[in-house]
């Protein structure tokens, strides 16, 4: 079985669907989408529907930042994303706001955990960003492989040894890097924790979507990047009047 893994469209409905095809391409046979399905871009309403007409088929979707203040109105962001949130608020329709408000905060799956940000404490939105928050987020489960979003910039932890480290205890995290396109063995001599970048808005310096497919028989990622129509995703952005640094950074990936 192959899973594919995509966390943060923010509405952006050209990277989603670049990725999208791109995954059914490549063989792709169930589809997690790990948070943050509006916010940011102009295309809340078909991002949401089309991510809907997917968990109807069995997909699995984790309820993010972005989409629970889209429904519940108290939330505290940026300038910028607290301007696109009550946008959004504005043109979602009661489908979608009804599918949002279903999400769950994470997903357990054989020894995969889904959740869209620190498993420590999903609903404190904390990014996973360096070996202490790792560390931080893996004593909390024990999932053997654990796969967040949130920070639109990809990382990959390994704690080495299923056994070796008590919740609490010494750390023994290492930072590896994450190549594109070659698979990388998440061996199961080690836990591991996988921050995928962002299909709808990445800041990693490269404005191509990121997404990842997972192979459940030979435990490899292989780690993607699909071109878009940047510029239709901007301009849409801009016509929406949402906040031009949201348009300009689809254009720069940061």
């Amino acid at each position: 079985m192959q899973i594919a893994l995509l966390t943060d469209m923010h509405a952006n409905l050209e990277a989603f669907r670049a990725c999208l095809e791109d995954a059914e391409w490549r063989g792709a046979d169930r589809f997690v989408f790990l948070g943050d399905l509006v916010g940011y871009g102009a295309d809340p309403v078909a991002v949401t529907q089309l991510a809907a007409q997917y968990v109807a088929r069995g997909a699995v979707a984790i309820r993010g930042n972005h989409d629970d203040a889209a429904i519940s109105e108290q939330s505290k962001m940026t300038a910028d994303a607290e301007a696109a949130i009550a946008w959004t608020r504005s043109v979602l329709d009661d489908d979608c706001r009804n599918f949002l408000d279903q999400l769950p905060m994470q997903v357990s799956e054989d020894d995969r955990l889904y959740v869209h940000a620190d498993a420590s404490a999903p609903r404190a939105w904390r990014y996973v960003s360096d070996v202490e928050t790792a560390q931080r987020s893996l004593d909390a489960t024990e999932a053997r492989l654990t796969f967040v979003g949130h920070t639109h910039k990809p990382r990959l932890f390994r704690l080495l040894g299923l056994d070796a480290i008590a919740p609490g205890g010494p750390a023994d995290v290492e930072r590896l890097r994450v190549p594109t396109g070659t698979p990388i063995g998440l061996t199961r001599d080690s836990r591991w924790l996988v921050v995928l970048g962002a299909v709808g808005q990445p800041r990693d310096e490269n404005p191509a979507a990121f997404y990842a497919l997972f192979q459940v028989e030979t435990q490899e990622l292989t780690c993607l990047r699909v071109d878009y129509d940047t510029a239709a995703a901007a301009a849409k952005v801009r016509a929406a009047g949402l906040p031009e640094r949201l348009a300009s950074r689809l254009l720069r990936g940061y």
